[in-house]
């Protein structure tokens, strides 16, 4: 397969991953009603994860996501992370004026904490990423670097994109698409906080 060809058919694959409703989407679009730029910072945070991850993947040390109770750990961790973060983001819908003011200020940190705590996301990498990264391979160190840059990308468009359509909307349209912003997201996390959850303990009583 043709360089240009792999890269076209690896960018529409992590688009594919990365548009998928996730924990990422719902703090992009939840911290954008006050900054446009807080996704590019989530993407940042997000890259802070994910490169070292390829970089792993690519010396062939991502055997280590194919135990079982590596991703159980991930799970607990995870849907307990997002648990916390629902339940405060519903909390300050009952707050007369909305700051997010201790959010945006965390949204480097946000997208770290959602990479690691998410465990879709290693398994993600596990397998289709680490297939898209054995092809990159074929096209030697380039070939891989290159991958690595195209896929991170696809992430920060995609997050800085959905913060900033989430700012516009909040300055059209006020507190009250803060509010709803809020509570959509808080219902969002809490759902895959619980779906972490289920997935661990289904696996331990297996």
């Amino acid at each position: 397969m043709p360089f240009l060809a792999f890269l076209f058919q690896a960018v529409l694959i992590s688009l594919s991953g990365v548009m998928a409703p996730g924990p990422i989407t719902a703090v992009s679009i939840s911290k954008g009603t006050e900054s446009p730029h807080s996704g590019a910072l989530i993407a940042i945070g997000h890259g802070v994860v994910e490169f070292p991850l390829m970089v792993l993947i690519f010396y062939g040390l991502g055997k280590l996501l194919d135990f079982d109770y590596v991703r159980v750990v991930i799970s607990f961790i995870g849907g307990f992370f997002l648990l916390v973060m629902g339940i405060s983001m519903l909390r300050s819908i009952n707050i007369a004026k909305v700051s997010l003011s201790r959010y945006t200020r965390s949204s480097l940190l946000a997208g770290i904490l959602l990479s690691l705590g998410n465990p879709y996301f290693i398994i993600w990498w596990a397998t289709v990423g680490a297939a898209l990264i054995s092809r990159s391979i074929e096209f030697g160190i380039l070939g891989f670097l290159v991958f690595s840059v195209l896929h991170w990308l696809c992430d920060f468009v995609w997050y800085y994109f959905l913060s900033v359509l989430s700012f516009n909307g909040g300055k059209f349209f006020g507190k009250v698409f803060q509010k709803i912003a809020f509570a959509i997201c808080g219902v969002f996390l809490i759902f895959f906080s619980g779906r972490f959850i289920f997935d661990a303990v289904r696996f331990l009583l297996m």
